[in-house]
């Protein structure tokens, strides 16, 4: 036991190191963290806190430790978590802090409460305690592009009607995203934030980009490119809106049909390790418990 707890140590001291040299990482990366930070704003930005738990507060002691190594977060971190729509300062100590107290938890539950192949166990717990987080992050960060993704299209229909009824580009944008809080918070946070940005001086066009590089989904990005190229030469806002919502709408139904498509071959294991065997045996048994009867006799 002292060996697992001496090792068990030496692993949580190599996973402090090896988070924290990831945390101090070159100055390449210190400009994209800056750019990052900038857009911080304290509406529309997602938190782990509520009235009953405030996360900001919990971050202090994490990143008085984090400031023992490094002057600011991972850059990486903090790009990964404003994808998720994490983007107050606080959220990367919060994160970073998780990755750490996670293993050390989960291996003090293996010591405590395993007897039988503790060390395989223990190693298991570290590995698990330690890329849990990112796992999670990965599912955030997909939910909430697939979110923006199924939301764009009734958004770009608002905003042409907006155009259509007199408001400006500007306007418009800031009417849909306060129309869209409930329904679609994720890409009424973005709209907004564009608006704050524009607000804080920020050009219209390097505000949509912002946008574009925060959500980095490739339908997004089709939006912008519509909205620059139109800035530039002066055609109508409001068609090329309803004429971009409709090939979305588009993409949207030939996604749906083609995931149609792939249930009849997904449907072929089920098939064949389930309800097969069952039918086989409900259908078969009896007349091969009759046939055997039936030998059992002649002989």
């Amino acid at each position: 036991m002292g060996l697992l707890f001496a090792v068990g140590g030496i692993t949580l001291l190599l996973c402090f190191l090896a988070v924290f040299l990831l945390i101090g990482r070159g100055s390449r990366e210190g400009a994209l963290l800056a750019e990052v930070t900038s857009q911080v704003r304290e509406s529309g930005s997602a938190g782990f806190g509520s009235r009953w738990f405030n996360a900001e507060r919990l971050a202090k002691p994490f990143e008085w430790f984090r400031s023992l190594f490094s002057g600011e977060p991972n850059p990486d971190i903090v790009r990964r978590l404003a994808l998720a729509g994490y983007r107050k300062p606080f959220h990367a100590d919060v994160f970073t802090g998780v990755r750490l107290i996670l293993p050390a938890a989960l291996g003090a539950g293996v010591a405590m409460w395993v007897h039988s192949n503790v060390f395989v166990w223990f190693l298991l717990a570290l590995a698990t305690g330690f890329f849990m987080p990112h796992v999670w992050l990965n599912h955030a960060i997909s939910k909430r592009r697939e979110n923006i993704k199924m939301a764009l299209p009734d958004a770009l229909d608002l905003l042409a009607i907006c155009v259509e009824a007199g408001l400006g580009l500007d306007q418009g944008i800031l009417r849909v995203g306060n129309e869209l809080k409930i329904r679609h918070k994720e890409l009424s946070e973005e709209f907004l934030q564009i608006n704050l940005e524009q607000r804080a001086g920020n050009p219209r066009i390097g505000s949509w980009r912002n946008m574009a590089a925060r959500v980095d989904l490739e339908s997004v990005r089709s939006f912008v490119n519509m909205l620059v190229q139109t800035e530039r030469f002066g055609t109508p806002i409001s068609k090329s809106l309803a004429d971009f919502s409709d090939a979305l709408r588009v993409q949207r139904r030939q996604r749906a049909e083609e995931a149609a498509a792939k249930t009849t071959v997904k449907l072929v294991f089920p098939l064949v390790l389930f309800i097969f065997p069952s039918i086989f045996i409900v259908t078969a048994a009896p007349a091969i418990i009759t046939l055997m009867k039936s030998f059992g006799t002649i002989i």
